[in-house]
C-alpha cells in the first residue's frame, strides 16, 4: 500500500534502492559460489551458462543502480526488466539449495 504522503520520488527511492542492492548483493554471492564450486549435478556447460548469466545480470543491474542515482531516482524501472532478475536469482537459490543438500548426505 503507498503512503500518500510520500512524493513518487521518495517512494521509488525506498523500494527500488534496496531491492537493487538486494540484487547485487544475490549475484555476487552466486557468482562466487559458481566460481569457487564444481556442481556435481550440472554439467561445466550449464554452469558456466548460469555463470554467464549471473555475470550479464550484474551488470546490467550496476548499469540500472548507477543511471538511478544519477538521475536522482525520478525514473523506476519496468517489471519486464526486474521478473528475469527474480527468476534468475532464484535459480541460483535452487542450485546452491541443492548442492548443500548434496553435501549433508
Amino acid at each position: 500500500m503507498r503512503d500518500s504522503n510520500l512524493p513518487e520520488t521518495e517512494l521509488l527511492k525506498t523500494v527500488l534502492q534496496p531491492l537493487l542492492e538486494d540484487f547485487q548483493y544475490w549475484f555476487g554471492r552466486s557468482r562466487d559460489f559458481l566460481e569457487s564450486e564444481q556442481i556435481s549435478f550440472m554439467s561445466e556447460v550449464e554452469q558456466c551458462d548460469l555463470l554467464t548469466r549471473v555475470k550479464e545480470a550484474q551488470e546490467e543491474v550496476n548499469t540500472a543502480k548507477m543511471l538511478f542515482s544519477a538521475i536522482d531516482g525520478k525514473v523506476g524501472l519496468d517489471m519486464a526488466t526486474l521478473m528475469p532478475w527474480h527468476q534468475l536469482v532464484t535459480e541460483c537459490w535452487s542450485v546452491a539449495t541443492r548442492f548443500r543438500q548434496g553435501r549433508d548426505v
